[in-house]
Parts: C-alpha cells; structure tokens; sequence
C-alpha cells in the first residue's frame, strides 16, 4: 500500500509498505477514505518529538471503510468509521471512568519505559505519533490496522459526507473538551491563544457552552476572521500587547477563562520566546511556552487556565508563583476521544457544530509531502489539508 513516511526533519514521503494485518482478536483493518494534517502533526515534522525512526507511518486524523475484522471486533465489514487518535482497551481503571487518554494497556508493554522516564507513567497510545506513544502505524496511508476496534471506532451514518464527521478524531473533542476543562460558566469571558483548528473548535464550543465573550489571539488574519464569524472579538498579537488588550477588554479583572491553543512552538517576536528558541536550538530546553505564561499572567484570579496544546518536555521560567498567588485552576491532558464522540457525532447530525469551514485544502494522498509544506509555510492560507488516498498526484505551487 502506499502510505506517508517520517524520514527525518521536514523529511516525510509516500512510500510503499507493507499492507496492515489482523494482529489480534480485536482489531480491524480499515480501508482510509480521508485523513488529514494535524497542527500536532508539524511538531513530528519540525523534529520536536522525541523516539521517532525512519519509515513511520504518520497520521492520527482519520476514517474509512471496514474491511477485515478479528474475531473479537464488533465492527462489520463495510461499515463507515471515525476512529479516535487515543487508543484504548476501554476495560482498565482509567477507561472505566472515561479517562480514555489515560489507558493502561493501549501502550504496548515494550515501549512504556520511555514514558515512563520522561513523565513518571505510560500513557494511552496514539497512532502514527511516535514510538514513546506506542510506535503504532498511523492513518495517511490507504489502510491502517485498528486495535481496540470494539471500543474506538464510531459508525458513521450512511450518506452522511466524510467532511462533516471526520474531525470527530481529534481535533473536535480536543476543542469541545479545552473549552469544557474551562468550566465556563454562563456570562463568562474566555480568551483562546492560537486559531488554529482546535482554538476555531474551542471558540465554537465556549459559546455554545454559554461563554457571553470570547477573546480569540493570534496573527494570522485569515485564522481571525475566521474567529470572528463564530462571534468572537480578536487580538492581533503582532499589532498589539495581548496583555494589555485583555486587560483594557475586561476592565482591568482578565479573562474568566483562557484555552492555550499554541503549545510549544510558539511564535512571536517576546524576549521569552526568542530565548526559548535560542534554548530548544541549542537542545537546552525542548519546549517553547509563551503562550502558557502569558495566559497565567493575563487570567483574572481565581480563574480558569485550560491547557489543550501540545508540551514535549521541560520548559523554563513557568510562572508558577503566579499561578499560586491568583489561585489559579490549571487543566489538561491529552483528550478522551471516545467519551466525547457520540455526543459530538449528534451535535453535528443536528447542526448545531460546524466543521466543514476549517478545510482549506484537499489533496490527494500522493502530495501529502506537499500538505505538510503548506500547512507548515502557510498558515494563513491553508488552515486544513485532507488528504484522500487513490487519487493521482497533482502538480500544485507550494
């Protein structure tokens, strides 16, 4: 089959590989009918995660058709699927409180040693992300192997286009549940760092969850107006002090609420970032944090910091003493896909959430090299590239 491989640094090409096999009893094999890029998927190619080898599949956004199951898979062939990026045995301690993200036994046993010296316990695996998450073949590929494909994978109504549902893998539930460890309470005003994907959904979701403002923080101006058409006010944090903004924007109290949506690539010309750079350059430091302090700093006391971004590593300078003094809450973690699915799946069905806006690009599987230069150069233009498997490549200006 042909699939997109990780070969290093701004390194990834479609190459043929081995087609996927029925492993064990509860897997699938499913046939990609679409899968996208993810902004967390730039940190593998900006060479920022760690345990990465020559030849991994990339890919953890994706659905398609059932084509094979193992014997203990209560899918059917033919039945059209959405599958989460966490993966999970849905029967160990953390699953069984719908800590999905948390699972015991989605990390194979011969890889949690890695994460068990960079964080003090193995986490749920995550596909085509990593060896530390598992090692597991990713989905920018046309098939993928599914384990757990009796607990993950939700059936998606026929007819229903893969556009409407496919971000229903990640970056949806990842926007909908930041917004939700926001614990908005009705009238609040929440400020979102960074409008990419899951800042556009957590802006969606902070209205619907009964936010009365939403502040939404960044620079690239097609990402804002975007923002802007789901109702919130903006910061232009090049022409701007976004702390400043928020202050005068709230009275001078902060924001109820503030989502980080950036993560350790930060940008922006701050004497913090420039030398968080400098750091991560100089293999110093792994994570660049801007946005995390700034949102510590600017929330009002007492407040709420939701953290669904990305963080590698160990980062330098965290405001932790005002963190302390304003009595900040701080929540995180990687999302709990699976829990949130079904609800999320009806939100669409009944069109209370949109997520058709977000894709800018949609490219054959062939150009995924071509996605990721894109995505990765141009971000105010291409705010989501879905890549479709068997399609010819097409010659296209990156």
């Amino acid at each position: 089959m042909r699939a997109l491989a990780w070969h290093g640094k701004h390194d990834v090409r479609v190459d043929t590989v081995d087609d996927p096999e029925i492993l064990n009893p509860r897997d699938a094999i499913i046939k990609i009918t679409s899968t996208a890029i993810c902004g967390s998927d730039l940190h593998l190619y900006d060479g920022y995660i760690p345990t990465m080898q020559s030849g991994d599949i990339l890919g953890h956004e994706f659905m398609g058709e059932v084509v094979e199951i193992g014997s203990k898979s209560t899918l059917k062939k033919g039945q059209r699927v959405v599958v989460p990026f966490t993966i999970s045995c849905g029967s160990c301690y953390h699953c069984g409180k719908h800590q999905y993200s948390a699972c015991d036994n989605g990390l194979p046993a011969d890889n949690q040693d890695i994460a068990m010296s960079l964080y003090g316990q193995p986490m749920s695996g995550l596909f085509g992300y990593s060896h530390m998450t598992g090692g597991y073949s990713g989905g920018q590929a046309e098939y993928v192997r599914v384990p757990f494909s009796d607990v993950g994978p939700i059936v998606v109504p026929d007819g229903v286009p893969d556009e409407k549902v496919l971000f229903l893998s990640d970056i949806l539930p990842t926007g909908w549940m930041a917004a939700e460890n926001a614990q908005i309470e009705p009238g609040d005003t929440v400020a979102v760092w960074g409008c990419g994907p899951v800042g556009l959904f957590a802006v969606q979701s902070a209205f619907l969850m009964g936010a009365e403002r939403v502040i939404a923080i960044d620079h690239f101006p097609r990402r804002l107006e975007l923002a802007k058409k789901f109702g919130a006010e903006t910061i232009n944090f090049e022409e701007t002090s976004t702390y400043e903004a928020l202050m005068e924007m709230t009275g001078g109290i902060g924001p109820d609420a503030c989502i980080d949506s950036v993560g350790l690539e930060a940008h922006g010309f701050f004497i913090d970032n420039v030398i968080d750079q400098i750091k991560a350059s100089t293999f110093l430091g792994t994570d660049r944090p801007h946005s995390i302090r700034q949102a510590i700093l600017a929330c009002r006391k007492g407040g709420r910091v939701s953290m669904p971004a990305v963080y590698g590593g160990f980062v330098d300078k965290f405001p932790l003493g005002a963190f302390m003094q304003k009595g900040l809450t701080l929540k995180t973690g990687q999302t709990h896909v699976q829990h949130y699915m079904p609800g999320l799946l009806n939100a669409i069905m009944e069109e209370k959430i949109d997520t058709t806006f977000l894709i800018s690009h949609t490219l054959p599987l062939e150009n995924a090299p071509d996605g990721y230069r894109m995505f990765h150069d141009k971000q105010n233009e291409v705010t989501k590239v879905v890549l479709k498997p068997g399609l010819e490549r097409v010659e296209i200006d990156v």
